[in-house]
């Protein structure tokens, strides 16, 4: 078994070599909970951590760091999300010092959608650093106890690092080496995008293990319950 970097509970699970299970949810467009934590008691106990999107398809929503607070007052693991989009390099570090501070213990970095999908497409996106070097920064953070300008940090937020990964972008055959890169960056563990071909996915998790990935991050494939048969 590897040394915990951060003793969360999915990281102890995936360290032991157990197949772990996560969910995820979204904070409400409000300040009413009330939805939030009914769709929260359906995943007591079925899970081991939960994802808590960031503003995710760039619609405002409450903020993720607020809604993992919400979701372990429920006896929840949140896997808190973080995009490049929102936020510039101080607002982030700003913000995973506070996330930690409350109890979070893992963390998925992320580049954000356009903010042309979303409720209000006039925004500017910030994109000060990229999800590769926001990865790099938490690892720095973390492992190093410092700042991105060198700074000493009174208290490095031990966070166990992830990200997401999309086997079916195009072009096909540079989507492992940018897992690769991810993994360089300093990534513990990624999530696939959901995976409805089987094939492109057996193939990318080939390339994957060929080049020996696996054995430097762990690896959740990504599944979604069809909600209509419009979705299938």
């Amino acid at each position: 078994m590897k040394e915990l970097k951060s003793g969360s509970n999915l990281e102890k699970v995936l360290n032991a070599g157990h197949f772990a299970f996560t969910g995820e949810c979204g904070p409400p467009k409000g300040a009413n909970v009330e939805h939030l934590n009914e769709k929260l008691n359906h995943l007591v106990g079925v899970v081991d951590a939960v994802n808590m999107t960031d503003n995710q398809t760039a619609v405002v929503r409450m903020s993720s760091i607020a809604g993992s607070v919400l979701m372990m007052k429920k006896g929840l693991e949140p896997n808190f999300q973080m995009v490049c989009r929102d936020r510039n390099r101080l607002a982030m570090m700003s913000d995973v010092l506070g996330a930690y501070a409350m109890g979070i213990r893992n963390m998925l970095c992320l580049s954000g959608d356009h903010t042309s999908f979303g409720n209000h497409p006039e925004a500017k996106g910030v994109h000060d650093i990229d999800s590769m070097q926001l990865i790099a920064m938490v690892k720095k953070m973390r492992d190093e106890g410092k700042f991105l300008n060198g700074e000493d940090i009174d208290g490095p937020p031990k966070l166990f690092i992830g990200a997401a990964s999309n086997p079916f972008g195009d072009p096909f055959e540079y989507r492992v080496f940018r897992l690769a890169k991810k993994i360089q960056a300093g990534v513990d563990f990624v999530q696939t995008q959901c995976i409805f071909n089987m094939e492109k996915f057996r193939e990318f998790m080939k390339q994957a293990v060929d080049m020996g990935l696996h054995e430097k991050c762990y690896i959740l494939a990504g599944v979604t319950p069809m909600k209509s048969a419009g979705m299938a």
